[in-house]
């Protein structure tokens, strides 16, 4: 029996989010009521499509059609919203032996592509996979051009996860004698993290192109406890904060840690917090969320994380291609114009 590939309608839709909860490789992002905000701020067309076996869902894998000019993008996720990672996830592959699981998993992905190419014909398509998302071959050889990055989970389960960290970093937790409070804040701490963030980007003459509208009405959207800002106060005055993502086995470190102006390891605070607070709560992993920038690397490698890839798929038309190269070969002042 091969695989069907279907775009959900009203009544898939329904069980969108039982899926997601079904699935090893779904975030907080793959839930329908993110994606349908992610869709609306990015203009974009939101194309939930689903796998079925018989009746079995196999599989999620949401995609958002965009145009600019003559040219027609499929991306998961959409650009530019701080959203990492998202792509396919896989439903009721656990009891499969290898074999079958491989013949499974590219079935369903060629059913996606070639669902994609008949009704959508895009010029440009770009998925980037979850880190546990990590058979990418079924791309490859629909002709993707495949990449890595990398990113940092932290095993919240050792057994002596403090030990883990830099001495520095042990340090910084265990010594420090300010007089402050980490507690999660709602509405008030996105408002003032994503602030922080949005100053920080400015004054280094960087582009951030989500605000505190956006989280808030994610905070507003998810089920409790799936956003969860965190702030570090003193003397009734937030210093920094960082607002995460909860997910069913993991915690994201999404937005925040910005560097502040005070004289005190407040982000050391903050992320030993949360990752306790998550230890609590029955999570196992902490997701520091990008380890490519070396400048980045550096703090965020004294917790002691281990580099965990995930993928970048894409491919061109050969016009795109061609569009492309010529804007690569344009001076930098032009390529700020014609976005």
């Amino acid at each position: 029996m091969t695989i069907t590939i279907r775009e959900a309608d009203d009544d898939a839709l329904d069980e969108w989010n039982a899926y997601v909860e079904r699935s090893e490789h779904a975030t907080p992002f793959h839930r329908r009521e993110a994606l349908s905000h992610l869709a609306r701020t990015a203009n974009a067309e939101l194309r939930p499509l689903v796998g079925y076996k018989g009746q079995e869902p196999v599989g999620i894998f949401p995609l958002f059609e965009t145009t600019t000019g003559r040219f027609r993008m499929v991306y998961s996720p959409p650009p530019h919203l701080e959203v990492y990672c998202l792509g396919p996830a896989l439903l009721n592959f656990e009891k499969l032996k290898q074999r079958k699981a491989e013949r499974r998993h590219r079935e369903f992905i060629d059913g996606c592509l070639d669902w994609v190419d008949a009704e959508l014909a895009p010029d440009y398509v770009d998925v980037r996979t979850v880190d546990g998302y990590s058979d990418l071959r079924p791309f490859s050889w629909n002709g993707f051009d495949v990449s890595p990055s990398y990113t940092y989970v932290l095993d919240l389960t050792a057994d002596d996860l403090l030990m883990q960290f830099s001495r520095d970093a042990r340090s910084n937790v265990r010594d420090c004698d300010e007089e402050c409070t980490i507690r999660e804040a709602g509405v008030e701490g996105i408002e003032a993290v994503i602030g922080q963030v949005q100053d920080r980007h400015e004054a280094q003459g960087k582009e951030y192109r989500i605000d505190p509208a956006f989280a808030t009405e994610l905070f507003h959207r998810l089920p409790d406890g799936r956003v969860r800002p965190y702030v570090c106060e003193r003397d009734g005055r937030i210093l920094g904060g960082i607002v995460a993502l909860e997910g069913d086995d993991t915690v994201y470190r999404w937005q925040g840690g910005a560097k502040p102006d005070v004289d005190f390891p407040i982000n050391d605070l903050l992320d030993w917090h949360i990752m306790q607070e998550a230890e609590s709560r029955g999570r196992s992993r902490y997701d520091l969320v990008g380890a490519n920038l070396p400048r980045l690397c550096r703090y965020k490698s004294k917790f002691g994380p281990e580099p965990v890839p995930y993928y970048t798929a894409q491919r061109k038309t050969t016009r795109m291609r061609a569009v492309t190269g010529v804007y690569r070969r344009l001076p930098a002042p032009l390529k700020v114009f014609s976005e």
